[in-house]
């Protein structure tokens, strides 16, 4: 018998393709409360397609975070190469509370550590962590950041915004701005 692993048949591979989609978009809009069977009829495949790929909820799930958060340490590499890179730590964070992970309830309850095993996601969450590290690594050498913080803080910084731009999104830029500030250097008046 052969250890090789057959790949999917191009039917097969299509639905997980969808079945992930529709699991990401479902979890993105109602978090960890999204039921596996709606997700299959929103998918428009049986139960059965699902956890042939999906063997149990938190595979799926976990399966969703991490292609997101791939996708999220691609688009913050591109921040760090394209823009300065004492800026690209704002934005970031900015596009994490604003436009990736605004509306994303499955994301932010990963990165909040909120009712997740993060056992699931671990791989994914630390490729983001090492992001992070690198974006604030380029804000530290630019002097852009306070010296002391961490990527632990920056990551808190991360789900603060995020959870400013959820619950009080009226004020949520006003409110991100003035954390944002608080990560800066502290300037200190010569008088």
């Amino acid at each position: 018998m052969s250890d090789k692993v057959r790949p999917l048949r191009a039917d097969a591979a299509r639905n997980r393709a969808l079945v992930l989609e529709t699991a990401y978009r479902s979890f993105a809009t109602e978090g960890l409360s999204a039921a596996v069977d709606e997700i299959a009829n929103r998918a428009g495949v049986g139960i059965g397609t699902v956890y042939r790929h999906f063997p149990t909820k938190n595979a799926l799930f976990a399966a969703a975070v991490e292609h997101r958060l791939r996708q999220l340490v691609t688009a913050g590499r591109a921040l760090l190469d394209s823009e300065d890179p004492g800026q690209a730590l704002f934005g970031f964070v900015r596009a994490m509370a604003t436009e990736w992970g605004a509306a994303d309830r499955g994301l932010t309850q990963v990165l909040a550590g909120d009712e997740v095993d993060v056992d699931h996601v671990a791989v994914a969450e630390s490729h983001f962590m090492d992001l992070l590290g690198e974006l604030l690594a380029a804000a530290k050498q630019a002097g852009t950041v306070q010296p002391e913080l961490t990527v632990r803080e920056a990551k808190a910084v991360i789900v603060a915004c995020q959870a400013v731009g959820t619950h009080t999104p009226d004020v949520a830029d006003r409110v991100i701005g003035l954390l944002l500030d608080g990560i800066r250097p502290v300037v200190h008046d010569p008088c």
